[in-house]
């Protein structure tokens, strides 16, 4: 297989890769502005803002049509599925338990899980208003 052929075929590999690596990058730099000993901010606003622009991307896509499939997937898996983070939301907030900082353990979930959700209906709700 010659190199141009091998571009083809794993074309979708290197799309979502190189959005990967722009979504960890940005994970790092903005979880470690917004992070503070007594609370996650940094993992809880990736996951928000991330949650928001999944929704975006994700409705503005399929009901306008102008996302391309190869610029939603580069966005919507490589570079929010590289910027957001599920791991590190779980580990935090075992953290919280295995120091008996229930309420906060509690907190964490409730902020991550809620306003993400939030943050995906509005997404969604700006793609409508924009075209959708």
């Amino acid at each position: 297989m010659n190199e141009i052929d091998f571009l083809i075929k794993y074309k979708m590999f290197l799309i979502i890769g190189a959005g990967g690596f722009l979504g960890a990058v940005m994970r790092y730099y903005v979880s470690g502005i917004f992070t503070k000993e007594d609370f996650p901010y940094g993992t809880l606003l990736v996951n928000v803002v991330g949650s928001f622009f999944l929704g975006f991307i994700l409705f503005y896509s399929f009901y306008s049509g102008y996302i391309s499939p190869d610029m939603r997937n580069f966005m919507a898996i490589g570079v929010l599925g590289a910027f957001t983070t599920m791991s590190t939301f779980s580990f935090e907030t075992l953290e919280f338990f295995n120091t008996n900082d229930f309420w906060m353990g509690c907190v964490n979930i409730m902020l991550n899980v809620g306003l993400s959700i939030i943050g995906v209906y509005m997404g969604r709700s700006v793609a409508m208003v924009m075209g959708g």
